[in-house]
């Protein structure tokens, strides 16, 4: 059985325009350049950064530091990692209790309403602790015992949020607002036609499903995709990549011939 891919390095998202991932950049890119697009001029008596000087001295010539798109908060990447770990079933009893509390949860919001939901939810968590505290309560009264308030330990804990804590998840919501306002602008205002266009292809689609599927729906199934599928193809990952490889290229070559039929659809060359 194959095994699951690194949570960290699997999840880097995409930034800036979407179209490039995190990593090493170019040979090259991170040069320091002057206003006239020539390259600086080597100081005097300092070796290996004249014309070919840098083979022969064994000294690479300093770079600028890179300032390429920042990466996702810390908190970003415990989060994805613990997804990951819950997706791919590494603890199973965890997984279990995520993945039934949410089918639980949609199943419930199919048959009635949310404040519906919310209103049992909450008397049946009530009725459990009322009903354990008066049991403890009558034992303890029973056995002339004194062990104090059954959830005391809970009580004494510490829940609140400290300052660091929401500026960190503050951070991690802001990094992925301005990544998702500058991809829709990308879109919507057709930096990229070809993007746009299958940006268009996908809404249309999405006009079907959302005519024969209701919200709801679609979230339920999305949720037994998530816990699913990942399972799935990591047990039959060298079929479905075959398979995959196939739809992949024959939805380039359509995307080829429309390119070609449509001026100005045509990527420029990077």
């Amino acid at each position: 059985m194959a095994t699951p891919p690194d949570s960290q390095d699997e999840l880097l998202p995409l930034a800036g325009s979407g179209s490039q991932w995190f990593g090493d950049r170019g040979e090259g890119e991170n040069e320091a350049v002057t206003p006239t697009g020539a390259k600086p001029a080597p100081q005097a008596g300092e070796p290996g950064r004249g014309l070919g000087a840098g083979a022969g001295a064994g000294e690479a010539a300093p770079r600028e530091p890179d300032s390429g798109p920042a990466r996702p908060p810390p908190v970003a990447m415990e989060t994805a990692s613990t997804a990951i770990d819950l997706l791919y079933w590494r603890d199973i009893k965890q997984t279990g209790i995520v993945f039934g509390s949410f089918l639980l949860l949609l199943f419930s919001l199919t048959q009635f309403s949310v404040v519906s939901v919310v209103a049992y939810l909450a008397l049946a968590a009530l009725s459990a602790t009322i009903s354990f505290r008066i049991y403890k309560s009558v034992l303890q009264a029973v056995q002339k015992t004194d062990e104090g308030h059954p959830f005391k330990t809970y009580l004494e804990l510490e829940i609140t949020l400290s300052q660091e804590q929401i500026q960190k998840y503050t951070d991690c919501l802001q990094f992925y607002v301005n990544n998702t306002l500058k991809e829709l602008r990308r879109l919507f205002l057709v930096q990229d036609l070809v993007d746009s266009l299958k940006f268009a292809v996908l809404m249309w689609l999405l006009t079907y499903v959302g005519a024969l599927f209701n919200g709801l729906t679609l979230l339920l199934m999305a949720v037994v995709s998530m816990f699913t599928l990942p399972v799935v193809y990591v047990k039959h990952q060298a079929q479905i990549d075959q398979y995959l490889g196939l739809v992949r290229t024959h939805i380039n070559a359509i995307v080829a011939k429309i390119q070609a039929k449509i001026p100005g659809a045509k990527r420029h060359a990077e």
